[in-house]
């Protein structure tokens, strides 16, 4: 029984760093097509030819590489954190305040991950699109909630292995 329960954890762990590199590729290419839109409208400009949708499509790339990049910042433990008090404390409540913060990041992340399917829903039922290239706009909050539920993964495995990041960088 630990046998198959072993391995039923590892492959649940393959599957969460799998979605964390493909969503930190997915991250990378967000940032590429801006870039990429961007330059481009600006040399077209110079021909008195600019992009059109530049700004719908460096909206839409911006959302999703901030969305896929939250799990990978996470999972290397990136983000900022302010030591100051909690080098103050004792081990014993080091430890409450860590599992406190990562419960309260988890149940963020999580009503982030709901709230944001019921938004992709609501703006599916209602059709809205983009200005200019009148693109759906519906899969974005998708997207959003993918990443903040993978994100709950994350900080979960972060609190059962203290100290010790999921990714190396």
């Amino acid at each position: 029984m630990a046998a198959a329960a072993r391995g039923l954890y590892r492959v649940y762990m393959k599957a969460v760093t799998w979605s964390v590199y493909a969503l930190a590729v997915v991250a990378g290419l967000g940032v590429l097509t801006m870039m990429v839109t961007t330059c481009l409208d600006v040399v077209l400009r110079l021909f008195r030819m600019p992009l059109t949708g530049a700004f719908d499509i460096v909206k839409l790339a911006g959302v999703v590489a901030i969305a896929c990049a939250l799990p990978y910042t996470t999972a290397v433990k990136g983000h900022v954190a302010i030591e100051f008090f909690f080098l103050k404390l004792s081990r014993p409540g080091r430890v409450v305040l860590d599992t406190v913060v990562r419960l309260l990041g988890m149940a963020l992340f999580g009503l982030l991950s709901w709230q944001s399917v019921q938004y992709g829903a609501s703006l599916r039922r209602s059709g809205q699109v983009t200005l200019t290239l009148q693109l759906p706009v519906f899969w974005a909050p998708y997207v959003i909630a993918f990443s903040c539920a993978v994100v709950v993964l994350v900080i979960l495995h972060n609190m059962l292995h203290p100290g010790k990041e999921m990714i190396k960088p």
